[in-house]
């Protein structure tokens, strides 16, 4: 299952890809928000790490005007490795190589086009380990010892 969420900057976008999800028969849960009512980003960037560190979730979406507020606050809760990704090269190698488990959009700087082909990427790429794991692994300990 997918955790997405979303402030009123990425609603419209976040509602492209829920769409999408239902096309495709994509198993999520939205975390909100629910509108383009001005809420706050930091508590959807919160709601979907945690779905995702605690295994509620397997990957998780945020979505913010720019994708930068919501995706510090995404990696604010331990165990979240959340990527801002505008591109379909970035999206792919955020996954093989940093084992990245949100993706960050920015519902104001990339079309749904675009967003959904990134989507596509990040969810059905796997994480290659090797070399890559241990990089991961030294990430994980710098958060252990600074969380």
């Amino acid at each position: 299952m997918i955790a997405i969420g979303s402030d009123h900057g990425g609603f419209a976008l976040k509602q492209e890809i829920i769409k999408h999800f239902d096309e495709n028969g994509t198993k999520y849960k939205d975390f909100g928000t629910y509108s383009e009512e001005s809420c706050d980003y930091p508590v959807y960037g919160e709601l979907v790490g945690k779905a995702v560190a605690s295994g509620e979730c397997e990957l998780g979406i945020v979505i913010c005007g720019t994708g930068i507020g919501i995706s510090i606050a995404a990696n604010k809760i331990k165990g979240v490795r959340a990527a801002l990704c505008g591109d379909c090269y970035s999206a792919e190698y955020t996954r093989r190589h940093n084992n990245a488990n949100v993706l960050a959009l920015g519902g104001r700087v990339i079309g749904p086009g675009l967003a959904l082909k990134i989507v596509d990427i990040f969810l059905n790429t796997e994480f290659e380990g090797g070399r890559h794991a241990r990089r991961v692994d030294l990430i994980s300990d710098i958060e252990a010892k600074n969380m």
